[in-house]
């Protein structure tokens, strides 16, 4: 069974990234842009604070009369975020982000964000396990000569 930091482990550098609090909504719809990723993490005095998302943006954002270019991250941003560690199992993270409705899941230990996971990386990587227990219940059947 797959954990977090096996995730991880395959991700590139974009699941890092991170906006300061005060940065405007503006910068950090860039930063995600550039990157091609859906969220940051959020961070103030060193510390995380929050996630922003794209549909925080979609949400609480211009549909409000909030303004990107003037209106601040932490404005915007889910400070009550669910977190998971670099052991915790690809379907303990799958249940949580399905529970919640949310599609991006910090992995933060002692306090240090690890990186980002999007529904995508846990939904990938659950496939990419059944199709390894379906191979592997057919080599077993074929190998006992169990289809005759």
């Amino acid at each position: 069974m797959a954990n977090v930091s096996d995730l991880l482990n395959t991700k590139k550098g974009a699941s890092k990234l991170t906006v300061a609090a005060t940065d405007t909504v503006l910068d950090a719809l860039k930063v995600m842009t550039d990157s091609k990723v859906g969220a940051v993490l959020v961070i103030e005095n060193k510390k995380i604070v929050g996630i922003f998302t794209e549909r925080d943006y979609l949400k609480k954002g211009e549909l409000v009369d909030k303004c990107a270019k003037t209106t601040m991250v932490k404005d915007l941003m889910t400070k009550d975020m669910y977190t998971v560690r670099m052991d915790t199992t690809v379907e303990q993270s799958m249940a949580l982000m399905d529970e919640h409705h949310f599609r991006h899941l910090p992995v933060v230990e002692d306090g240090q964000m690890l990186g980002i996971l999007s529904i995508r990386d846990v939904l990938t990587a659950v496939l990419q396990n059944k199709v390894r227990e379906i191979m592997g219940l057919e080599n077993y059947m074929t190998a006992s000569n169990f289809l005759g």
